[in-house]
């Protein structure tokens, strides 16, 4: 099963940073990243910049389309056209379907804002305390995951947040 998690970081250049310890621990069969994506929010900016991580999941689990429709959705990015607003009809009733509700959309919202940045990763067999032992400097604040609560207590206490 993929879990999906999203990761804030307090400035905009952090979330990419952990890219290259990311390719590392998957090299290493630590973790295997399925798909994710990047949000970038410069401050004195309107909106968020946004990068699908391809280099660490080949053609990816998801498609950019996916990646924009939920970042659309979250950060306020107008779509175009009147067969956008029917998609996206469609598309947010299904976003519940895989754990992505209100509240998710709500909390991203609130929680990155200018001069932050947001890691949003699909994975599957992550090692958790070996990962963390990656990250342990790192000033990272765990947003939200689909994880069971067990799951999710295991990661929160590994990473200390």
């Amino acid at each position: 099963m993929a879990n999906l998690t999203v990761w804030k970081f307090p400035t905009p250049t952090d979330a990419g940073r952990t890219v290259d310890a990311l390719i590392d621990l998957q090299d290493q069969g630590l973790v295997n990243v399925q798909d994710g994506a990047i949000v970038r929010w410069d401050e004195g900016k309107k909106r968020p910049k946004t990068r699908q991580l391809q280099s660490l999941s080949g053609a990816g689990a998801l498609n950019g389309a996916f990646w924009g429709m939920l970042f659309g959705f979250i950060f306020s990015i107008p779509l175009i056209g009147a067969a956008a607003g029917a998609m996206a009809g469609g598309v947010a009733g299904s976003l519940a379907d895989i754990g992505i509700d209100d509240d998710f959309i709500r909390d991203v919202r609130d929680k990155v804002q200018p001069g932050s940045s947001a890691l949003f990763l699909l994975t599957s067999g992550a090692v958790q305390d070996r990962i963390a032992e990656r990250f342990k400097e790192a000033d990272v604040e765990l947003i939200h995951t689909n994880m069971s609560t067990e799951d999710e207590a295991t990661l929160r206490e590994v990473f200390g947040v």
